[in-house]
């Protein structure tokens, strides 16, 4: 065993280092032939325990409408993770063709396929987070062209009454065969929050008056019934709304009534509601 032998091996080929802009595809070969000198130890340690070598896929040229290592660049390639003691003689192939296909990279949004269902008197207070918040698709331009958005796998919460996180998985698309995703998972989460009510009286604003003339409502104001954390209610006041009542909607009509709209309202709450949507009026000349 200890001789000098000449004699052919097998190794496993992986490839690595592959160019942003391509893909391996399923055709390329997954093994090469060499013709090594060296003893017989050596053969035996490399039949047993160095069977697989490292394919640098950065170095390949295009010849010919095809991806390619040539010799050169194979042996050297070989040769960086074969002991000193090896010669290596010959390899077959000796030109390894590479299965590579050009790729474009599309950014796509994940959304939540979440159904939640909160205690009474609780609200989510924002909105649902999904970390990451979207992936990188690589693949042809005609796969990946028709992916409009990722959705994860259903999250079902129920009688929630506090913040949320759940690890899930990402439902790609059937049919993307030669495409790649960057994530394969997302984490969605949120922040919930007891809500309380509090009633706000707020004067009601009349637009489109016609020229020469006022316009008197009753009521002059109305009630409005705001949702919100208990803590955001004691910041918010009534001039935090704006109620308007647009004598433009009668449109010459000889209705005595102004439908209101709340034109104004404070952000990071859950709900606003008038409590009155219509109010009467009397239209006075100056």
């Amino acid at each position: 065993m200890s001789e000098t032998y000449e004699s052919r091996a097998y190794f496993t080929l992986n490839y690595r280092n592959l160019p942003d802009s391509l893909l391996l595809g399923e055709n390329s070969n997954n093994q090469i032939e060499a013709k090594l000198r060296t003893s017989g130890f050596q053969f035996l340690y490399y039949k047993i325990f160095r069977s697989r070598v490292d394919i640098d896929v950065s170095q390949v040229t295009y010849q010919d409408g095809k991806y390619v290592l040539d010799e050169q660049v194979l042996i050297r390639q070989m040769d960086q993770q074969l002991s000193q003691n090896i010669s290596l003689l010959d390899l077959d192939p000796n030109v390894l063709d590479v299965d590579l296909y050009k790729v474009d990279s599309k950014k796509i949004p994940i959304q939540a396929n979440l159904n939640l269902q909160l205690q009474q008197n609780y609200i989510l207070d924002g909105k649902v987070n999904i970390s990451p918040d979207s992936v990188v698709v690589k693949g042809p331009k005609s796969e990946i062209d028709t992916i409009k958005v990722i959705k994860t796998s259903p999250v079902q919460l129920s009688n929630v009454s506090e913040d949320f996180s759940s690890d899930v998985s990402l439902l790609f698309p059937k049919g993307l065969d030669n495409s790649i995703f960057s994530v394969g998972r997302a984490t969605v989460f949120g922040k919930v929050s007891k809500f309380s009510e509090k009633v706000f009286e707020v004067s009601v604003q009349v637009r489109n008056i016609p020229e020469g003339y006022q316009v008197k409502t009753f009521p002059n104001s109305v009630t409005i019934l705001c949702k919100a954390t208990i803590e955001r209610l004691k910041e918010i006041s009534a001039s935090d709304f704006e109620v308007v009542a647009d004598y433009g909607q009668l449109d010459g009509s000889e209705s005595s009534k102004l439908f209101l709209e709340i034109t104004e309202s404070p952000l990071k709450v859950y709900d606003v509601k008038l409590e009155k949507r219509t109010v009467n009026f009397v239209l006075e000349q100056q």
